[in-house]
């Protein structure tokens, strides 16, 4: 009788198969085994990257913490050493009359005098000189204590475009505050003389003294609104109340500088004049030549006599 056991036969098929899928099983293991291990290792270096960024982040909170107090002790020690010069400062250094300064407005004896130390530094230029330049560092303002100057940016037609024209007591520079370097250029219409007033000082001061941190912003805004009032002549009026707004505007800063406001010189030239107020050189000089004829001004070269007044104020009234 033929033995059905299959064990018990060497050339069986189900033992042959039993000990192939063994086989087959360890080498599954053998093979699962290493990846396992990969698996770890990495499982471990990222516990160990969590770790590392936790303290690196902890770090670095700390240091900004350190950052941030050195910031404020540094701040406070800048104010206090601005309060100890202004109450304690000796010296007395001679500057223009304070009243054309409008940063010195209100300020008592003691902040006025601190002003004047800063106005110690005086630069000049001669006529055609350039003040600063378009992409200047900036770390200062200027004072100008005597002469005048135009600012100009560069048009995209390569011509220069005049965008303010500047006399004693006015500040210059302002253009720089906000990125730190000048976004246009200052040139000397005369002989001039300038007070260079550093920044950081003026900022210090700025936080130490109320009066002088209004003035500042003042100043700041006066520079907005003169320049809301350009683009309302450039946009709005015709040639002649243009002009007629220009001289009243010069009158006017004239006046308020205790120089003549009916008789003055026109440091511009026609065409830079035409540059600032959007017109041809042959249109300035036409508009001139009208108000003369109607008995409003009287021009002889650049010098200019306000004959009547009232009227050019109210050909300018829209303003």
């Amino acid at each position: 009788m033929r033995n059905t056991d299959s064990t018990s036969d060497p050339h069986g098929g189900t033992a042959h198969h039993a000990n192939v899928s063994h086989l087959h099983g360890a080498a599954r293991g053998v093979a699962i085994n290493p990846a396992v291990g990969r698996l770890h290792q990495a499982l471990a270096q990222v516990d160990d990257l969590r770790r590392e960024l936790a303290s690196s982040q902890q770090e670095s909170a700390v240091a900004r913490k350190q950052v941030e107090i050195l910031t404020k002790a540094n701040a406070q020690l800048s104010g206090l050493a601005v309060q100890h010069e202004v109450e304690h400062g000796a010296l007395r250094c001679p500057a223009w009359h304070m009243a054309e300064l409008s940063l010195a407005a209100g300020l008592d004896a003691d902040e006025r005098s601190y002003v004047e130390r800063l106005l110690a530094r005086r630069i000049r230029f001669l006529k055609g000189d350039t003040i600063y330049r378009f992409g200047d560092g900036f770390d200062a303002l200027y004072a100008i204590r005597t002469g005048s100057c135009k600012t100009v940016l560069l048009a995209r037609d390569g011509q220069d475009q005049v965008t303010g024209y500047h006399i004693s007591g006015d500040i210059i520079g302002i253009d720089g505050i906000a990125s730190s370097s000048h976004e246009c250029q200052a040139m000397a219409l005369e002989n001039m003389e300038v007070c260079a007033l550093p920044f950081d000082r003026i900022d210090n001061f700025a936080r130490f003294s109320d009066r002088f941190r209004y003035n500042l912003h003042k100043l700041l805004s006066q520079e907005c609104s003169r320049a809301q009032t350009l683009m309302l002549v450039l946009g709005t009026m015709r040639a002649e109340k243009r002009l007629a707004v220009y001289l009243v505007d010069l009158s006017q800063r004239y006046r308020a500088r205790g120089f003549s406001s009916d008789e003055f010189v026109l440091r511009m030239t026609r065409g830079e004049i035409g540059s600032y107020l959007g017109l041809k050189l042959e249109t300035v000089s036409r508009q001139l030549a009208r108000l003369q004829r109607e008995g409003l001004i009287h021009v002889e070269g650049r010098v200019v006599k306000l004959l009547d007044r009232v009227a050019l104020a109210r050909l300018a009234d829209c303003v």
